[in-house]
């Protein structure tokens, strides 16, 4: 029971709308990687978001109404293990809502983890000077390439842009697949422990974890919010790899070089634009969270 929330009560043709919608967007997002998974062709960009996120399409596609919301009627898919079964006496008709209680017993830890992580991310101070160097700094010095793509410049022009800037990386998940000359360039020394002290908006990756954390707080989080930071992970990405050693051209993308003014104000400025879409996806991730954490359950 959710003491604490006057619930959204949703009827069963709203809710099989709004799971009708859910799944074109998420097969429109989705409808190229499973023909390329099928035909065994990899995509040196797009993967990622498959693989490093280990999502299967089928959740991504599962759409959730999210905490707080009832609905009437059959419930909308059959993979509903935090769902609680609704007699029609509670709430003037049968249908079902997240079970928070048991949500949270088995997840509490989780939930409180995220809320901390994202909080503290929302409320460290932006940084937009790092110019994504963490890219370049997981290839420095090394013939070991990340992925199956050329280098834009030579091996000695990339190691000489490492060398004459300021390594500024703030998250954790990129700084551990440093190579290991560029570990002592990096300003800051990062640890798992003291992520939430140094995860900050700015970042690209923190910014395309919003994904990660909407799809580990299933089924908290309403499809919708989960398909938008899919979304801006998936742009996100695309800078990402733009700004990085690659030469991503071959496959249909542009670059920013950031080794010039000019690349690294293009930078900045779209750095800024995800920043902000990330913000309202951020801001809702912690207010879901803060709901679980404090209902009366």
């Amino acid at each position: 029971m959710l003491d604490t929330f006057n619930l959204c009560v949703l009827s069963e043709s709203e809710w099989m709308d709004k799971a009708r919608a859910h799944q074109a967007r998420a097969d429109l997002f989705t409808k190229d990687h499973v023909k390329r998974r099928q035909a065994h062709i990899k995509h040196p960009v797009f993967d990622f978001l498959f693989e490093y996120y280990p999502v299967r399409v089928a959740h991504l596609k599962t759409w959730h109404p999210g905490l707080g919301v009832h609905l009437e009627g059959t419930p909308p898919h059959a993979a509903m293990r935090d769902y609680l079964l609704v007699d029609a006496s509670l709430h003037h008709t049968a249908g079902v809502q997240v079970d928070l209680a048991s949500y949270m017993q088995r997840r509490g830890s989780s939930v409180q983890y995220i809320h901390d992580l994202l909080s503290a991310t929302r409320d460290n101070h932006a940084q937009f000077d790092c110019f994504g160097l963490h890219e370049w700094a997981m290839v420095y010095k090394s013939d070991n390439l990340r992925h199956d793509l050329p280098l834009r410049l030579s091996p000695e022009e990339t190691n000489q842009v490492v060398e004459t800037h300021n390594i500024k990386c703030t998250h954790f998940d990129a700084y551990r697949f440093f190579t290991t000359p560029a570990i002592p360039l990096n300003l800051t020394v990062l640890t798992r422990e003291d992520q939430p002290q140094n995860d900050q908006c700015g970042c690209l990756h923190a910014t395309m974890d919003l994904y990660k954390w909407s799809i580990k707080l299933s089924p908290l989080v309403p499809g919708e919010l989960l398909l938008d930071a899919f979304e801006l992970a998936r742009d996100t990405r695309i800078l990402d790899m733009e700004a990085s050693p690659y030469d991503v051209r071959g496959h249909g993308f542009g670059y920013v070089p950031i080794e010039t003014p000019e690349g690294k104000a293009e930078y900045v400025t779209r750095q800024r634009q995800l920043s902000e879409r990330a913000k309202p996806i951020r801001d809702r991730l912690v207010s879901i969270t803060k709901q679980a954490l404090q209902a009366k359950i």
